[in-house]
């Protein structure tokens, strides 16, 4: 899949110029799934003796794609009615305050990410990443965009630092994430067909090989950490599973005929497939990644009811406008379909991913799951009508 164009910070951003639903059109032909930071030579093994770090590692998902955004609002000049942190005033914007030097990459590590909710953060997870670029380039990993694989990466962090937490989120470019929300919403836009039968058929076809992906990833970790001397007890391993972006379709505020859903809530989905993505898809890949850290003796922290009331077109949540502000407790915690090729709103890539609000709510599982060194199995859920002080942990 094509990525948007990374613009340079700090530029004026044209204004809207086309209807949302060509805008929708045209990033539905370029959205990728988009899911590490320290370029590092692998140090000789030794004892951990440097300060504290928590690390975080893998996609989109963890590196804090989608930071940018306090909710949504079709608002598309100015601040943006609010949700815009990388408005800088007039109709100039610039993404760095908010991904820092990460925006020239594309690998977009929000200050906002999930890991930076706890003391010694380090995020090396990079928007767009697979496991092959997890494992240790010596054996099968990938470069990307311009970066070390993120295990040879961890050896560097690990052998000049005392890790304690690592956090991976990854497995969901393997199975073409992007892929499958691209089509459905084509499906929606130009072809008013469903998209989940054959969606169905290709994550089937490559969930195995994703899976296995990811279990390799556990074990290139577990080998880095060994090779730098620390001891299976020394730390911990969490593996984080996805939430649903979209909600199911008795939960949509607006209706799946005419064109509300794709011109003002950035949801183009039909009834059938946002059903199926909420309910089949989205669980399916939670248990099997369960079933992978059950393999690998990792801890697991289930995402899938994460968002349950804060998607996008949620009837409990809401749009920012010109009189109401963006708000914890009542925006959309997951950035719409928006940023076209001829939008003004940000880059495709920040699509269907947790936002500003979602990204702290992650940060407050994560922070409460690092108080609990026992357990395997974890739910992340949020209290209807609260901020990220509402969310709690549920054991399995």
């Amino acid at each position: 899949m094509r990525e948007a164009v990374r613009r340079s910070s700090a530029v004026p951003e044209r204004r809207h110029r086309t209807s949302r639903t060509t805008r929708l059109l045209a990033a539905a032909l370029a959205l990728p799934l988009v899911a590490a930071g320290l370029l590092a030579v692998a140090a000789p093994a030794q004892a951990a003796t440097g300060p504290v770090v928590r690390v975080s590692m893998g996609d989109s998902y963890i590196s804090g794609e989608a930071g940018r955004w306090k909710g949504n609002s079709d608002t598309a000049s100015g601040s943006r009615d609010g949700t815009d942190r990388a408005w800088t005033g007039g109709s100039t914007y610039d993404p760095t305050t908010v991904y820092g030097s990460t925006y020239a990459s594309g690998c977009d590590r929000s200050d906002s990410a999930e890991i930076n909710s706890l003391a010694g953060a380090v995020n090396i997870a990079c928007s767009g990443a697979t496991t092959a670029n997890v494992f240790r380039a010596g054996n099968g990993g990938q470069s990307f965009k311009g970066e070390a694989p993120q295990a040879d990466q961890l050896a560097s962090i690990a052998a000049n630092n005392t890790v304690k937490l690592i956090t991976l989120s990854i497995g969901g470019n393997d199975l073409g994430f992007s892929d499958v929300i691209s089509t459905c919403v084509k499906d929606y836009l130009i072809w008013y067909s469903y998209c989940h039968t054959s969606q169905q058929s290709a994550i089937d076809s490559r969930m195995s090989a994703a899976m296995a992906g990811v279990g390799k990833s556990i074990d290139e970790i577990r080998a880095v950490m060994t090779a730098d001397g620390y001891a299976s007890g020394d730390y911990r391993i969490v593996l984080q599973s996805y939430p649903s972006p979209i909600p199911r379709s008795t939960e949509m505020r607006y209706p799946e005929s005419g064109w509300s859903r794709a011109s003002t809530g950035g949801c183009p989905f039909w009834n059938g497939d946002a059903d199926w993505a909420r309910d089949s898809m989205v669980p399916q890949i939670s248990n099997a990644l369960a079933g992978v850290a059950a393999t690998k003796g990792v801890q697991f922290m289930d995402l899938r009811d994460m968002l349950q009331g804060r998607e996008v077109c949620a009837k409990t949540s809401s749009l920012a406008t010109p009189g109401a502000a963006p708000s914890a407790t009542t925006s959309e915690w997951a950035r719409f379909v928006d940023a076209g090729l001829s939008s003004s709103q940000g880059t495709v890539q920040e699509s269907m991913h947790p936002n500003y609000y979602g990204e702290l709510a992650l940060g407050s599982c994560l922070t409460q799951l690092n108080a609990h060194p026992t357990g395997n199995y974890y739910y992340c859920r949020n209290t209807a009508g609260r901020d990220s002080t509402g969310m709690y942990l549920n054991a399995k």
